[in-house]
């Protein structure tokens, strides 16, 4: 099964939006031994390339940012005003604990009017994300002499087990980062039909930035987005609301608000985890976009594009929730999908997989 002391690292290290840094190291060292060649682009994202017996590209992306905050400002009390770097919901910062990345890590605590100060009236609004400050217990001068503006803020909190499940800030998407690492390793001694990119990409959370830009410089013929998704199965929802389920296997994206995957990838993916024996489920998510988008209509000649997604409670909040089968699961799927990609009729109208033992080295897109 999946390894959690792997996956707690790599989720407690600290990666906000355009500061990576901490993360790419992390990564760098553990896929050297895995591929043949790895680059890093001006923006910072990281590819690690593992040679094919044919010259058509697949990206993979799993994006290393977590969703985090900037400091903007500190005040005259050495409170600390922030920006939020990708999307939060405010009612989950209240008293919270954070860490501020600056000469060297200091954690704060999240702040707002106490509730016995609010009016009648303000007692049931949502505070606006603008009315929270950062409390770090020291005055002015102490905190400027490790805090600046510009200063990246993440959350702090580890990864625990939970039953069947993982609990952690930032499974959105350290998991996916766990996910594309072991996939790689259990590729190491294996061939695989095309080149394969498998991009760690940076400031998704803020707009896509680095799959755009990777996706230029790669141009790929196929694409996988890999990330998170909705699994709304709780009290309360409504079974046309769950998006997907935890524990109901690895969600195979058909769209989201920023894509309409190709059909033929949609295809091509169940029909190789139902070969396989691999449990999986459809997702349409009506809101929200990943990678998948920029791999997609980024590369100069578009590619066919689907994505894997990883069923999560809680996401965008103080913790997110995944099974450690539907983790395991999305490890198998990507890697037959990679393993099987020139077993597949990928023409216009003729959909289908082909015979599993002949291979196709040079493939045809056409009508």
């Amino acid at each position: 099964m999946i390894n959690i002391p792997f996956l707690k690292k790599i989720c407690e290290t600290p990666s906000a939006p355009g500061f990576e840094q901490p993360m790419r190291e992390l990564v760098l060292k553990e896929v050297r031994p895995l591929v043949d060649e790895l680059k890093v682009d001006n923006m910072g994202n990281l590819m690690a390339i593992k040679k094919g017996k044919a010259r058509q590209r697949v990206m993979v992306a799993a994006h290393m940012d977590e969703i985090g905050f900037i400091v903007t400002h500190i005040d005259e009390e050495g409170f600390v005003r922030f920006h939020p770097l990708g999307g939060f919901d405010p009612k989950t910062l209240t008293s919270q604990r954070v860490i501020i990345h600056g000469k060297k890590d200091i954690i704060g605590v999240m702040g707002t009017k106490p509730i016995h100060l609010m009016k009648p009236e303000e007692r049931t609004k949502q505070v606006p994300i603008n009315e929270y400050f950062i409390d770090l217990g020291m005055p002015k001068e102490q905190v400027m002499e490790i805090v600046s503006v510009g200063n990246p803020i993440t959350r702090e909190r580890g990864l625990i087990e939970m039953g069947n499940c993982v609990n952690s800030k930032s499974l959105d998407n350290r998991v996916s980062v766990y996910i594309l690492i072991e996939t790689l390793r259990a590729l190491k001694d294996e061939s695989i039909p095309f080149d394969l990119y498998a991009t760690f990409t940076v400031q998704e959370e803020v707009g896509l930035r680095g799959a755009i830009s990777a996706a230029h410089l790669i141009n790929p013929d196929f694409g996988f987005g890999l990330d998170v998704t909705i699994a709304f199965d709780v009290p309360g929802a409504q079974a046309h609301e769950s998006v997907t389920k935890l524990g109901r296997g690895a969600a195979i994206k058909i769209m989201d608000g920023s894509t309409i995957c190709d059909y033929r990838m949609v295809d091509y993916m169940k029909k190789v985890a139902d070969k396989h024996n691999i449990p999986w489920q459809a997702e349409i998510l009506p809101a929200g976009g990943t990678d998948t988008a920029g791999i997609q209509r980024f590369g100069k000649n578009g590619a066919i594009a689907g994505a894997i997604s990883i069923p999560l409670r809680h996401i965008h909040q103080t913790i997110e929730l995944a099974h450690k089968e539907d983790i395991q699961n999305c490890i198998e799927l990507l890697k037959v999908s990679l393993q099987n990609l020139n077993k597949y009729d990928w023409n216009f109208g003729n959909t289908g997989l082909g015979d599993p033992t002949k291979d196709t080295d040079e493939l045809n897109y056409g009508l």
